[in-house]
């Protein structure tokens, strides 16, 4: 018997106490009610939709083309802000506002029944060195990942396990983070698995690694433990190609599900990764009605980032007029 209630209690406490141990609070009782990442169809992990993040680069400038008379272009770029995007999480948020951006978000997909997909993007010597170069030392990134996961703990979200992270590999440029980065990946992915979050992982795409080069990179990142992996995201590949690609991929890990990112895929590959010319935005993003592997066509990458400072575009991850407005026409 445990020590503390050795004591002699009176009847109405020890009737309380009894009532009180089966008590479930509001996040116990939405973790019970979530899917299973691992066994749920991806209709059941994607009720509702998916949630349309307000204010986005996007609807600012529908909103300063609407004042300055640009009609035309303005209803141009809401063929962008009216679709979800994914929600991307780094190192360029301090704690406490990370924790605002996630709650604020988680908040509001939970009032409309909807399902947010954000995107984690930290990992030490991300894009190693590149035009997206950043992220955290090993041991912030894994503090940095338990923030986020103990924030979305008994939510719904879906979190897209760093972009490039696996892919790059084969690149000279990232030789010192070959022998690393999977375990990181690995202590990343059970954090976030074990808040019951739904976690893909970056598979590449069909153009870029062999998929048995793929498959073993995943395996050693612990896609065992995650719902799947990821294709595409921030590339131009058609869906065709990407589900040859995943369907592929998937039977070598065992069935794996997977996503793919359809943002700017509508006219194919224009012959660079970035800031192609020529380049437009893919079909509407959905998930799927879970028949297949694939669960949802996301956009990942927000039509309207500049990829880099290359053909004509600002730095990586600002907001580009010429660019968001080509690859609306381009639809």
């Amino acid at each position: 018997m445990n020590s503390l209630l050795r004591f002699a209690l009176p009847t109405t406490s020890i009737v309380l106490l009894v009532a009180a141990a089966f008590v479930v609070l509001p996040e116990a009782e939405a973790a019970m009610d979530a899917p299973d990442p691992l066994t749920a169809t991806a209709p059941e992990l994607y009720t509702g939709g998916l949630y349309v993040e307000p204010d986005t680069a996007a609807e600012q400038a529908v909103a300063r083309f609407e004042e300055q008379g640009r009609s035309s272009q303005a209803d141009l770029l809401r063929k962008i802000s009216s679709q979800p995007t994914a929600i991307w999480l780094g190192d360029w948020y301090e704690t406490d506002l990370l924790v605002r951006v996630i709650t604020r978000n988680l908040d509001a997909a939970a009032a409309e029944g909807t399902t947010p997909v954000f995107v984690n993007y930290a990992i030490p010597n991300r894009d190693c060195g590149g035009y997206s170069r950043g992220g955290f030392e090993a041991a912030d990134y894994l503090e940095w990942t338990r923030t986020i996961a103990d924030t979305m703990r008994g939510s719904r979200a879906v979190v897209l396990l760093e972009p490039d992270s696996l892919a790059m590999l084969s690149a000279d440029k990232c030789a010192t983070e070959v022998d690393t980065r999977p375990a990181l990946l690995r202590d990343a992915v059970e954090i976030l698995t074990d808040a019951g979050l739904t976690v893909y992982l970056d598979g590449g795409n069909n153009y870029w690694i062999a998929e048995h080069v793929m498959a073993d990179r995943l395996t050693a990142a612990g896609v065992s433990m995650a719902r799947g992996f990821f294709t595409n995201v921030s590339n131009f590949y058609p869906v065709n190609a990407e589900r040859e690609y995943g369907d592929a991929l998937s039977a070598l890990l065992g069935g794996k599900n997977y996503v793919t990112d359809v943002s700017r895929n509508g006219t194919g590959w224009q012959g660079t990764w970035c800031n192609p010319t020529g380049a437009g935005l893919g079909e509407a993003p959905h998930a799927t009605d879970g028949s297949t592997k694939l669960d949802a066509l996301l956009w990942v990458k927000h039509p309207g980032l500049s990829d880099g400072t290359c053909n004509g575009g600002p730095e990586a991850g600002e907001w580009w007029d010429e660019g968001a407005l080509e690859l609306a026409r381009n639809a």
